[in-house]
């Protein structure tokens, strides 16, 4: 389908709003789910082929028809833009409700591209979606100063320009280039769709996940080729949509509000331009003062999800932003905000009630806590390592006992539940830790999970998170790094923490027939990553074991094998088997690690490498003489040196520190101690005498 834009101008020339309504909703029902993306990758790889193509002098067989194909998806790309130049002006002029709403939906498909974008991102047009989506009530200013008429006749002269143009020019080209182009291009895009996961923005990481590809105020005027690929609607998109079509103008505000605030976001993704322009333009305040009115308002409007999830896109791709909001008291806005998602009650001043009876968080309700435990993870992040005044302090402290709500309570959809609890990790790890105390404040019920007293049903509950995280293996690094964190500084802060969860993970040692990492135990699931390719995902899986261990060299080595246990030593300088370097905030108990009678029979017949007891393995110099012995050990001799000298491998060896160095440098030092003491011995004699 190919956008009749001459028919569409004419409609608006005729006021022919009855023809205009039909033709841009013919386009949205057409491409409702179809994308624009763009090829840098892709493009990458069909130079590559090209190349490989001009040296091997091969030429695959082409479609007579693929240069029409690829010069239509060109013009396509002419005719989005000029659309979205034309319904920008279009929506400026006052537009009837039910007509605005479908121009939008328009506005919205063409903002997913970004070579569309150039139209979109210039002040005027940002301040009339704002003012459309309730962000601003400043009018935007028309920087054209030639009539309507005369502006969209020079669209339709310049169209007609460009086709003329485009004819001419395909008549002098040669196609072999742009046939071989085009035979990679439609195989390596579809392949090569990275983001098709959502409608507009299904979802997008934490700072550091992602990144924006787009330079548009520069390239505004560049032909750069996408390509329409259809993608899987946002499970998040408001399952009233289609309904909405066919509603009357009773929700049309809300309705035009949300669809401005579509439009907006995939703006702000997409455009590093728009972001920037946000806040030049002061879109931030009115965004807040928006969420901050309707947190207090005792039944949020659908349109609420849509204004979060614009503020965590600012927020996660302008850091200034986030910082500005947090100064400017956005802690207390979205906890606002989340308590009142949650309909909180409080029983005391760090304790919700928590009713067992309660129904499940509904769908809606879920999609709105979620965005806003993402935009206080943005604003919060940098608050871990940081001491908080007395009034920050109480500030977190209320904040974590509405996320111990979110920890405790179900969602109508396990998957729901798994990702609300999974982001009320990822906010729990970036508060300051001290403030985390309220998770075991609270009184103990009958049926509560306890240890000395200390209610532990939070900790319960984050350790079974941690499991089903272990068993889903997808995504290991994302999805493990905050839990593992999260329950590693717990442990070290808590010893009653600590004390629950050693049982649960590392309970007493028995089976000493099979490896440590060999099973399919939450031991053994995170022994296995401690020997994991990723460095961090590592690091956080050895660092949960050997707190659990106390941070003792010996009982780590102990329940891990010191070939899992080599990479943490080596790190922390224990490889020499010193004694452990405590954490200074370390809050341990002086419980001792009594070894089980199983243990104790076998203890001397492990082998302390695999943390297994090993099978016996015949003398493999049984039956060999002295001479023979000795010249088996010099063969060996000459070919690790020669394995040496050509830099094949490095003998190490651990220094006086505990840390892994080449055996050269280690020979230094200790000939030249040797010969310290040495001489020190030679001088006490001499003084003796």
């Amino acid at each position: 389908m190919d956008v009749d834009l001459e028919g569409i101008i004419q409609c608006i020339k005729q006021g022919d709003e009855n023809g205009l309504q039909i033709q841009l909703q013919e386009f949205n029902k057409e491409y409702a789910q179809c994308f624009f993306f763009d090829s840098e990758e892709s493009d990458r790889r069909k130079k590559k082929k090209l190349e490989e193509f001009r040296k091997n002098k091969v030429r695959e067989y082409a479609d007579s028809d693929s240069d029409c194909e690829y010069d239509q998806e060109d013009r396509g790309l002419v005719l989005r833009q000029n659309l979205a130049l034309v319904l920008v002006r279009f929506i400026r002029t006052g537009v009837k409700c039910r007509l605005l709403r479908v121009s939008l939906r328009t506005l919205r498909i063409l903002s997913r591209d970004t070579k569309v974008l150039g139209p979109l991102v210039t002040d005027g047009a940002l301040l009339t979606l704002a003012k459309l989506a309730g962000l601003t009530t400043s009018d935007a200013s028309d920087d054209s100063s030639d009539p309507d008429s005369d502006f969209y006749d020079n669209i339709i002269a310049s169209l007609a320009k460009a086709k003329v143009l485009h004819c001419r020019t395909d008549e002098d080209e040669a196609d072999v280039e742009a046939t071989d182009q085009h035979d990679e291009f439609d195989e390596d895009a579809k392949s090569d769709i990275s983001l098709a996961n959502s409608e507009d923005l299904d979802s997008i990481g934490y700072p550091g996940s992602h990144s924006t590809s787009t330079n548009e105020m520069h390239n505004r005027g560049s032909m750069h080729h996408k390509v329409l690929e259809r993608g899987r609607r946002d499970r998040r998109e408001s399952k009233m949509e289609g309904e909405e079509e066919e509603e009357g103008d009773t929700s049309g505000e809300e309705t035009q509000r949300k669809e401005a605030l579509k439009v907006l976001c995939n703006m702000v993704y997409n455009s590093t331009w728009a972001q920037e322009r946000f806040s030049g333009l002061r879109l931030m305040c009115g965004l807040t003062e928006r969420l901050s009115s309707s947190a207090s308002g005792s039944s949020p409007s659908s349109v609420q999800f849509y204004e979060l999830r614009l503020m965590f896109l600012i927020t996660a791709l302008r850091r200034e932003l986030s910082t500005q909001l947090q100064q400017e008291g956005g802690v207390s806005i979205f906890t606002a905000a989340l308590e009142s998602c949650l309909e909180v009650q409080w029983k005391d001043q760090y304790e919700c009630v928590l009713d067992p009876a309660a129904p499940p968080i509904s769908l809606e309700a879920s999609q709105r806590i979620i965005e806003i435990l993402k935009i206080l993870f943005n604003i919060t992040h940098s608050s871990h390592r940081q001491e908080p005044s007395e009034d920050d302090a109480a500030l977190y402290r209320h904040l974590v006992a509405i996320l111990r709500l979110c920890l405790m309570r179900k969602c109508l959809l396990l998957d729901e539940t798994d990702e609300l609890q999974g982001h009320t990790v990822n906010l729990l790890s970036a508060l300051p830790l001290q403030c985390l105390d309220v998770l075991l404040m609270v009184p103990l019920e009958p049926d509560s999970k306890q240890s000395q007293g200390v209610n532990l049903d939070c900790v319960h509950i984050l350790v079974l998170f941690m499991e089903r995280r272990l068993e889903s293996g997808d995504k290991m690094k994302e999805k493990l790094t905050p839990i593992l964190n999260l329950l590693t500084e717990s442990c070290r802060a808590h010893r009653e923490t600590r004390h629950c969860i050693r049982k649960h993970i590392l309970p007493p040692l028995r089976d000493t027939s099979h490896r440590p990492e060999e099973g399919s135990t939450v031991k053994s699931r995170l022994i296995r990553l401690m020997t994991h390719l990723d460095t961090d995902l590592k690091h956080c899986a050895a660092d949960l074991i050997f707190v659990l261990c106390k941070e003792n060299v010996g009982r780590f080595v102990k329940y891990t094998g010191y070939g899992n246990a080599a990479g943490l030593l080596a790190t922390r300088g224990l490889l020499g088997g010193q004694g452990s370097r405590v954490s200074s905030n370390a809050q341990y108990s002086s419980d001792s690690d009594s070894d089980t009678e199983e243990y104790r029979q076998v203890k001397d017949r492990i082998n302390p490498v695999t943390g297994r007891v090993e099978a016996e393995q015949p003398d493999p110099m049984e039956g060999m003489t002295e001479e023979e012995k000795e010249e088996e050990a010099k063969r060996l001799i000459m070919l690790f040196n020669k394995l040496s000298r050509d830099n094949i491998i490095q003998p190490m060896g651990v220094d006086s520190e505990g840390k892994l160095v080449p055996m050269s440098g280690l020979r230094g030092n200790s000939l030249t101690e040797e010969v310290k003491s040495g001489s020190e011995n030679d001088g006490e004699a001499e003084e003796g005498e």
